[in-house]
């Protein structure tokens, strides 16, 4: 059977195309309102991982400069053991520069001595024969 299309059909079939495209369009409408909502929704969580990143970043320099300043001190510590160190070698090494004056003092003391024996002691005998 061959329907003819009437003026009253095709505004028939109009109108319903006409509703067709208006609920498409509403459709469309939410869906752009919900990407809108999404993408606000993931601008400030990203702002909020930010913050968070630079809070932790801020709290890494901080202990960081911290241990930085701890190991400063202990390094200006341990030179001042090393200077006193050197102090006390020092010291060392003069009184051993005094004990080998004193041990010289002493050989060249004993020596002459010997020397001063023997020559009373060729002098005896020389006077004797």
């Amino acid at each position: 059977m061959v329907q003819e299309w009437t003026d009253g059909r095709l505004n028939d079939l109009s109108s319903k195309v006409d509703r067709g495209f208006v609920q498409v369009d509403q459709r469309f409408d939410r869906v752009e309102t919900e990407v809108q909502g999404l993408r606000l929704e993931m601008r400030n969580e990203f702002a909020a991982v930010r913050a968070e990143i630079s809070g932790v970043r801020s709290g890494i320099d901080g202990g960081i400069t911290g241990v930085r300043s701890e190991i400063a001190r202990e390094i200006d510590g341990v030179r001042a053991e090393i200077a006193g160190l050197r102090g006390e070698i020092a010291q060392v090494h003069e009184r051993i520069d005094g004990v080998q004056r004193t041990m010289m003092l002493g050989f060249v003391t004993l020596t002459g001595g010997m020397l001063a024996g023997f020559a009373a002691i060729c002098t005896l005998i020389a006077t004797k024969l």
